[in-house]
């Protein structure tokens, strides 16, 4: 006989384990296991069969491997929580008695102090793994940073974020990273790429934040040690990567005064550029130390008496690697095949999209995105006005080397401004001249812009035409760079000619003629006003109501509808006639109105009945292939039908909102074209 098991020492029951057991088995508090799990990466899990793992017990409970468990008893982090614990209860005794000297010193020469280092190692063995588990510790880090400080989140926390996400923009500067931005109600998302990875990351709008005091931030702040220690790593190996040295160097006075980006000044390892290496010119020096090294090899090639055929193959090596970089175009292979996307721009044409250009920032503007988009694509100069902080390439809004300038209002004519005072004239020729300012004069030969042409400029990865984005116009739609529209879906960026589905703008159409005509009122002229008051003078009992016994007049009203039907049935029948019997029939009715003196209601037709006769033949068309489709449909079985059915029901939904949108895009276009009209 075999040995009988006990229920709940095997199988699911043993590989779950609770937390009140977990805590108790690594015997520290319920907070700091918590601390604990968030810097290993060990979350709860979800039996696939409560009732064997809790021995039939309803109650909520939450379970975890009981590997994981084991796996934290041999944590080093277990020993500082506890010395932690033992130090805070001295510090606790010390302050009963009085001792506040003796409790300082103890916090400050016996507190353990907890390091990450090994669990950065243990949870990203290569650099790619922790690349990749970047965007939540960005968009954290970046919503920390844009944070005020306050008893649960203290400011060093905040100038650490502050400092580590400025160092990982100037690398995405540096380096050209940047592909992809979006404005969204949320924020502002940005997405780069990095050795191949795909980084994306929410960045708030600075409005004033309000904390809530429903969040806990002792869970937040220790997602925020873990992802602080993680993006210090990173931002180590990336600008060693590009031979910067790490950390750059911290302008404190600049960073007092606004300067955010620029109190970050980045320098070359081995190269001695000073502070002239700042905002990116670390990276050019490193791109000129190449070419020279390149240089020298050649050099030390053509010295040492090689022939000129090494010379030209060098050079068309050389050439080959150069090619390298051109863009590739994807051909298709056959006739039905798919069109694949072609890319529009190398990376280095994007890489230096705003490289000629200096820009202006208007007050209204933000200052700290526009300031990023613009130096990641090529512009090293931008300015902006001096309240926006420390940092502008220059602060005078009438320097002649801006060429363009970013605004953020609407045109308003010079009698909605208020006056200016008038300044006093120069005793000589020497004084100051008048500067331009922004809405009062324009300066001549700069493009104005709103701040949407430089993300619209970005995602498409071209020069867009500003006159689109000049100040108080109408902006062209903002659409996320990361969602294509499907076949079938409502694409704003296409005509509307080229969606719409054959005899749906006949339709659209025709039913506004109807509205039109139901809401337009219709004047009564005298001789029906005449007969309405004659006829309420001579009503009687009866007179006006439709009797039942009134046979005769149910025999003709009967009669006019099977003639209406009947005529509406020729209708159809004459629509599907061709083009050449259409034109003979009406020539035979000319002929008769001519032999009879009468004349014909009108030779061509109207537009109402042209867009109804399309309508019809779209309408029929689509019922017989809606027909076929059904036929096609009763012949697969079953599993297969339903299958199809709930395709079906998804594209139905997908084509109904697509047609909704298009109506409201037509009806806008109708109602500016009416406006235009006045």
């Amino acid at each position: 006989m075999g040995r009988i098991k006990k229920k709940g020492t095997s199988g699911a029951a043993k590989n779950y384990i609770t937390r009140t057991r977990a805590v108790k088995k690594l015997q520290i508090s319920l907070p700091d296991f918590r601390r604990l799990c968030i810097f290993k990466g060990i979350y709860p899990r979800e039996p696939r069969n409560k009732k064997k793992v809790s021995k039939g017990s309803t109650a909520a409970t939450t379970y975890y491997y009981t590997k994981d468990i084991q796996y934290l008893l041999h944590e080093p982090l277990l020993n500082k929580f506890r010395e932690h614990k033992s130090v805070a209860k001295k510090i606790g005794r010390a302050l009963g008695r009085g001792e506040v000297g003796d409790a300082k010193r103890l916090e400050k020469t016996h507190m353990p102090k907890v390091k990450l280092d090994h669990i950065i190692k243990e949870r990203y063995p290569t650099f790619i793994d922790a690349l990749r588990d970047l965007d939540d510790a960005l968009s954290m880090l970046f919503l920390f940073a844009n944070l005020p400080s306050h008893e649960h989140i203290p400011a060093k926390t905040i100038a650490l974020c502050q400092r580590l996400t400025l160092e990982f923009e100037h690398y995405v500067i540096t380096s050209h990273s940047l592909k992809k931005s979006f404005l969204s109600i949320k924020g502002i998302y940005y997405q780069a790429t990095i050795q191949g990875q795909d980084i994306l990351w929410l960045v708030p709008y600075r409005f004033v934040q309000r904390t809530a005091g429903d969040i806990d931030f002792r869970i937040m702040g220790t997602f925020i040690e873990f992802y602080t220690t993680l993006l210090g790593f990173i931002n180590y190996r990336l600008y060693t990567s590009i031979g910067l040295v790490y950390p750059p160097k911290f302008n404190a006075k600049s960073d007092g005064d606004g300067g955010e980006l620029s109190a970050l000044q980045l320098e070359g390892k081995g190269i001695d550029n000073g502070d002239s290496a700042a905002n990116g010119e670390a990276s050019k020096a490193i791109t000129s130390a190449e070419a020279q090294a390149e240089a020298d090899k050649i050099a030390a090639l053509a010295a040492s008496g090689e022939d000129e055929e090494d010379e030209t193959t060098v050079a068309q090596t050389e050439g080959e690697e150069e090619n390298t970089e051109a863009i590739d175009t994807f051909e298709t292979t056959a006739e039905d095949a798919d069109v694949l996307p072609q890319p529009t721009a190398s990376n280095e044409e994007l890489a230096s999209l705003f490289a000629p250009f200096t820009f202006y920032l208007s007050r209204e503007t933000p200052r700290a995105p526009l300031e990023f988009l613009l130096k990641a694509f090529g512009c090293r100069r931008v300015g902006w006005d001096g309240t926006h902080g420390d940092g502008a390439f220059t602060t005078n809004e009438s320097d002649p080397a801006i060429t363009h300038q970013i605004v953020d209002r609407p045109a308003l004519p010079a009698d909605a401004l208020p006056p200016v005072p008038a300044a006093a004239e120069p005793t000589n020729g020497d004084g100051p001249q008048p500067k331009a300012q922004w809405p009062r004069t324009t300066m001549p030969g700069r493009t104005y812009v709103q701040p949407q042409w430089v993300w619209d400029c970005l995602n498409q990865g071209k020069l867009l035409r500003p006159d689109l984005y000049a100040p108080g116009a109408e902006l062209p739609p903002h659409l996320s760079p990361w969602v294509k529209p499907k076949k079938g879906e409502y694409d704003p960026n296409r005509p509307l000619e080229e969606q719409e589905l054959e005899g749906e703008a006949e339709a659209f159409e025709e039913e506004d003629l109807d509205d039109a005509e139901d809401a337009e009122p219709r004047l009564i002229t005298n001789g029906e006003m005449d007969a309405i008051v004659d006829r309420d003078s001579d009503v009687e009992a009866g007179e006006g109501m439709d009797v039942a016994s009134d046979s005769d007049e149910e025999d003709e009203e009967d009669e006019e509808d099977e003639d209406d039907e009947f005529e509406g049935f020729n209708s159809d029948a004459e629509s599907e006639i061709s083009d050449g019997e259409a034109e003979r029939r009406q020539h035979q009715r000319e002929l008769e109105a001519e032999a009879t003196g009468t004349t014909l209601e009108s030779s061509v037709p109207s537009s109402k009945a042209k867009s109804a006769e399309i309508r019809k033949k779209a309408e029929k068309k689509r019922k017989l292939e809606d027909e076929e489709r059904e036929r096609l449909k009763m012949m697969l079985p079953r599993r297969k039908r339903k299958l199809l059915k709930r395709i079906e029901y998804g594209e139905n939904k997908r084509d109904t909102e697509a047609e909704n949108l298009r109506r409201k895009k037509r009806k806008l276009e109708k109602v500016k074209a009416a406006a235009n009209a006045l």
